[in-house]
């Protein structure tokens, strides 16, 4: 079974920082591109950050120069590094996977999701 496992949500103080973690398991043969989107209540889900195999990084312009995303090919798993949060960074953090390429074929992943809380 395909699936991706989100890790390292919490609880953090404004100006803290925490560090995400999103394995994609099972047998898979490579993943075009990863992201995270997070989901504040009473809001839609967004994307916050996304990373293609090569490497290159998309961000939103509320988060740029404050989160990392990075990726390790190797192990299909993606980051997100998150510095000097705020209170407007809670919400529930989702890992994305497109282009997903199985036995099977491509399919898109979701992580069942993770909750960071930003306390001012």
């Amino acid at each position: 079974q395909v699936q991706l496992v989100e890790s390292g949500g919490g609880l953090v103080q404004a100006g803290g920082s925490l560090r995400l973690s999103c394995a994609a398991s099972g047998d898979i043969f490579g993943i075009n591109v990863m992201g995270w989107y997070r989901q504040a209540p009473g809001k839609q889900r967004e994307l916050v950050a996304d990373i293609t195999s090569a490497g290159a990084t998309n961000y939103a312009d509320s988060v740029k120069g404050r989160f990392t995303i990075s990726r390790d090919n190797a192990k299909n798993t993606e980051y997100l590094q998150m510095n000097s949060l705020k209170p407007e960074d809670t919400a529930v953090y989702y890992c994305k996977a497109e282009r997903v390429l199985t036995r099977k074929g491509y399919f898109e992943l979701w992580g069942q999701g993770t909750l960071v809380t930003v306390s001012s």
